[in-house]
């Protein structure tokens, strides 16, 4: 009948359980040896990733146009905000077959190896893909490899690539959301169909890597055979719609996947008032399981959360700067999502069209130039990097403090955790010298004690004088 392994760690909002069926018993035994660290294969790491940033580009909500020309003209003001990486989310036809709302999902294709008309054409694409490498960014598109939609190509053409629902005898919907369904990843020919698509992105478009959704919904086999045959192409950077924690067997493909457990466990924090306790035992946690290899992405914002769970000031209320600070100071990459800069007060509709309301203030673009700016050129921010160390320091119980250090390069965070204002008392023989508070410029020589008045929710971020890039 075949092993079911069922997945409890589903966080997409289409409220379903996801469910992956194995052909037997010894299928499964294969697929768990084949996700056994001594099983790791070490591959080639883009040399720009250790200190990049993501902002993830919602495109048809971005412009009135929803276009790749439209969206263009953006790329001088998030290149002067210091935005590196833009993840664009599908940008693949979408099925017209069960589809959603009034435009559909961006996440049930109808051909991978097509541009959605709604953004315009390829050579439309291609054009801003040039126009954005001659401004020193990367560009990352989303990868959805684990189902299409219900009228994708493959469906006339390849129906054998797919599962099949023994009850209907019809295609298998993907995990009780209705405007998709699921590949056959038993299937040799299909496999080799998906690597092909990919490697089409990257050979016509010159793209600089892949956000892989739901990542951990797809055969890890596969996205080591993937990514073995993508490397004789281009090195590429990887990033794994998966949780570290959760999923930490994918980072044996991946070079970075995302801290699901701390959004909610923060989310929690907030909402629930659990103790903080759990939130530094989380930090632990990812700093073991990523080393000095893999990367935590960071992020207070993303299309699931805002659209279908709420904006991060829905979640996070006065927490929200605090978290966005932390983002990007402790071990990892930090991702801005769509209209962050503004701030974007607003849920965003995800299957209609549902422009962001830019008012043209962006009053949160120094805030995130700062951010963006001391996280490129101070080397104690760098990610997988192990010549970086990071102390998290004894404080008060409401407070999370750290060091991190890489030569003479050092950055110190105070962050209050509460919504009261407190004064802290700081004594840690590794602070030593005079540091600047990286928002007012103020500098404070902290040698021996560290002496500050927090208020609620309020963050504190240092770097120190030595470092001349900055």
């Amino acid at each position: 009948k075949g092993t079911i392994l069922i997945n409890p760690s589903l966080r997409r909002t289409k409220q379903s359980v996801n469910i992956k069926r194995i052909p037997n018993i010894a299928s499964f035994l294969a697929m768990t040896k084949s996700t056994s660290c001594m099983e790791k294969i070490i591959y080639k790491k883009a040399p720009w990733i250790n200190n990049t940033n993501i902002y993830e580009v919602n495109l048809r909500q971005y412009t009135s146009e929803g276009t790749f020309n439209a969206f263009a003209k953006e790329l001088p003001r998030l290149k002067n905000m210091g935005v590196e990486t833009l993840w664009f989310m599908p940008i693949t036809p979408i099925s017209q077959m069960n589809r959603k709302g009034t435009m559909g999902s961006y996440y049930a294709c109808s051909d991978y190896d097509s541009i959605n008309p709604e953004f315009g054409n390829l050579d439309d694409f291609k054009n801003l893909v040039s126009l954005a490498h001659g401004m020193g960014f990367k560009i990352l598109i989303d990868w959805v490899a684990n189902h299409t939609g219900w009228d994708h190509i493959w469906t006339k053409e390849h129906p054998e690539y797919y599962l099949t629902d023994s009850n209907t005898g019809t295609f298998k919907m993907a995990s009780g959301m209705d405007d998709i369904i699921e590949l056959d990843y038993d299937n040799p020919a299909m496999r080799n169909a998906m690597i092909s698509a990919m490697k089409y992105w990257v050979t016509e478009c010159d793209i600089d890597g892949f956000r892989s959704d739901l990542a951990f919904w797809v055969t890890l086999d596969f996205w080591k055979e993937a990514r073995t045959e993508l490397e004789k192409t281009k090195t590429l950077f990887w990033l794994a719609e998966a949780d570290v924690i959760e999923q930490a067997e994918y980072l044996q493909v991946f070079d970075a996947a995302y801290a699901w457990s701390w959004m909610h466990k923060t989310e929690d924090f907030y909402k629930k008032n659990i103790d903080i306790n759990v939130l530094k035992d989380l930090l632990k946690r990812y700093d073991e399981i990523c080393g000095n290899e893999s990367i935590t992405l960071w992020f207070t914002s993303n299309h699931d959360e805002n659209s279908w769970n709420g904006t991060e000031y829905e979640k996070y209320g006065d927490m929200t700067a605090l978290l966005n600070v932390f983002s990007f100071a402790w071990n990892g990459m930090p991702m801005i999502y769509s209209g962050q800069e503004l701030p974007n007060y607003k849920r965003l509709e995800f299957f209609e069209k549902d422009a962001i309301e830019w008012t043209g203030k962006y009053e949160l673009e120094d805030f995130y130039r700062t951010l963006l700016k001391l996280k490129k050129d101070n080397t104690a921010l760098r990610a997988a990097d192990g010549s970086v160390k990071t102390y998290l320091l004894d404080t008060p119980a409401s407070v999370i403090a750290f060091l991190r250090r890489n030569g003479t390069d050092e950055v110190l965070v105070l962050l209050n955790f509460s919504n009261e204002n407190i004064e802290l008392e700081l004594q840690d023989e590794k602070i030593s010298g005079t540091y600047i508070n990286v928002f007012t410029g103020d500098e404070q020589d902290l040698t021996g004690t560290v002496k500050a008045g927090l208020s609620a929710w309020e963050y504190l971020l240092y770097k120190n004088k030595q470092n001349a890039l900055l």
